[in-house]
């Protein structure tokens, strides 16, 4: 059972102690490509990661959070208060935001997770590259998902440093936890925004009703939070209910304003920031759960091979595109298995296994690259890749070169081998 490494959040800087939004400038997709080469220069992998937080413990927190979120909401609808257009569509989506928890959760193993290059540096060090790149595609399209786009970023990504097998088939499920997280930050601050409205509405009452504990209320009360950050829903709403009045209120807004005064902005300045905030939220889930709709129905399978190094050279032997999926798949697995115990890249491996074939006999087996990945010739790639066979290996390696006696008999002396 994968538990939760217990860090403190000066172990843990990492992106989970910020509840921004996951989004940044909306890129165009040339400048979207650009950024994919810059990203892969920026992107160091290292052998030694960090402790990380567990990404699936994460995962379920954020469901947590989406549940809680949604009763709040639903309880406010059915009391009759107004809500955004955010919150109805987080609402009146929960069952999708159900499903990609469920399938990122059976489908992502965290053992294959760990497997993936982990970062050496920066705000995700010690996560999996692969959620870097996932990240920074959900920030720079806020959310929106467009398997063009995606294209563009991951081909330009890999002209700079080539992505592997499995990080490529990490991506759905990557891209969907990182909707996941964004979602959950767009209800928090939803259900925020809620309570310090509803504050504003209970400073405001007790101004109005009892001018005789305006000035105890107001000085017990604060326009920042225990992070130094303005309240900017409860400013606005004091804001609005303030209003033009006279006496209690006069000074109420006097108040305001030399609070404000100490972060250097202004009431209006304020109330068109939260605005702005209010849409970009709005905009960000709506993205988000039509994104989570549309990826289920993407042919994942086909979009790996488009967008898989691997597969380019392998298709320079042209009867491996003419393979059926299962056939080349088999032969990525290998690719794989012998990457993990050499020092030569997935790629090198399947340019060297076409490159003995080209060089093979016409009309022989030994023509077509699966020869040296699945049949006699698989010992000849492991010379070729300088591939370290590990000893429960043996028994399989023999079986390959001499069938099924062979195979009993190594076995059998192996296990002799290892009783002694």
């Amino acid at each position: 059972m994968w538990q939760w490494l217990r860090l403190t959040d000066q172990q843990a800087p990492g992106p989970w102690n910020n509840e921004n939004a996951i989004r940044e400038e909306v890129f165009s997709q040339e400048r979207l490509a650009q950024h994919g080469e810059s990203l892969a220069r920026a992107q160091g992998v290292t052998d030694q990661p960090r402790r990380v937080l567990n990404l699936h413990r994460r995962l379920a927190d954020n469901g947590n959070e989406l549940l809680s979120a949604h009763k709040v909401i639903a309880s406010a609808i059915a009391d009759g208060h107004s809500v955004t257009p955010g919150a109805e569509w987080l609402v009146n989506n929960s069952h999708v935001v159900e499903e990609q928890i469920r399938d990122v959760r059976k489908n992502l193993p965290p053992a294959f997770y760990q497997q993936l290059p982990k970062l050496a540096a920066g705000p995700l060090a010690g996560y999996p590259r692969i959620l870097g790149v996932a990240w920074a595609f959900v920030a720079h399209t806020d959310s929106r998902f467009d398997q063009d786009l995606l294209q563009v970023f991951l081909r330009a990504y890999q002209r700079v440093d080539p992505l592997k097998i499995g990080e490529l088939w990490a991506l759905p499920m990557t891209l969907r936890l990182v909707l996941v997280e964004n979602l959950r930050r767009a209800a928090k601050r939803i259900v925020t925004s809620r309570e310090q409205r509803k504050a504003a509405d209970e400073l405001a009452d007790t101004i109005a009703r009892q001018p005789e504990l305006a000035r105890t209320a107001l000085d017990a009360a604060s326009i920042s939070d225990v992070h130094g950050q303005l309240k900017s829903a409860f400013i606005v709403q004091l804001v609005h209910r303030l209003g033009d009045g006279t006496g209690e209120v006069t000074d109420a807004r006097e108040w305001l304003r030399s609070q404000l005064a100490a972060f250097n902005v202004t009431p209006d300045q304020v109330v068109r920031g939260e605005h702005q905030t209010i849409g970009a939220t709005n905009n960000s889930v709506r993205h988000i759960i039509r994104s989570m709709r549309v990826m289920p129905d993407v042919d994942w399978a086909e979009f790996f091979e488009s967008v898989s190094l691997v597969d380019v050279a392998l298709n320079q032997n042209s009867a491996y595109a003419e393979m059926d999926f299962a056939t080349r798949n088999s032969y990525r697995d290998v690719i794989e298995q012998l990457e993990r115990r050499s020092p030569v890249s997935e790629i090198e491996i399947a340019q060297r296994a076409v490159a003995m074939a080209e060089k093979a006999a016409p009309n022989t087996k030994a023509r077509e690259p699966g020869y040296y990945l699945l049949g006699r010739g698989r010992r000849a790639l492991e010379k070729q890749v300088a591939f370290r066979r590990r000893v429960r290996d043996i028994p399989a390696a023999i079986a390959r070169k001499g069938g099924l006696l062979s195979y009993v008999a190594s076995a059998t002396v192996l296990a002799a081998v290892i009783l002694a």
